[in-house]
């Protein structure tokens, strides 16, 4: 099971594909630059991916030109 949901998320960018290309790109940075929005301690995943969809669930994301 995924944390946190997809379709929570899905009330905060208007596109599965937008998600999935926002996910991957901070997960990359999260792997590469080892820049965390929160303590790494306090993440519910272990992987990045889990830990992006966190950041966008928790409004740490703030994506530009959201109609909503």
């Amino acid at each position: 099971m995924i944390y946190p949901s997809i379709d929570k998320i899905l009330n905060i960018v208007d596109s599965k594909y937008r998600l999935v290309h926002i996910i991957a790109k901070r997960s990359r940075e999260m792997s590469t630059l080892g820049n965390y929005q929160k303590p790494i301690n306090t993440y519910i995943s272990k992987k990045n991916l889990g830990r992006a969809l966190e950041e966008v669930a928790e409004g740490y994301i703030i994506l530009k030109g959201e109609q909503k």
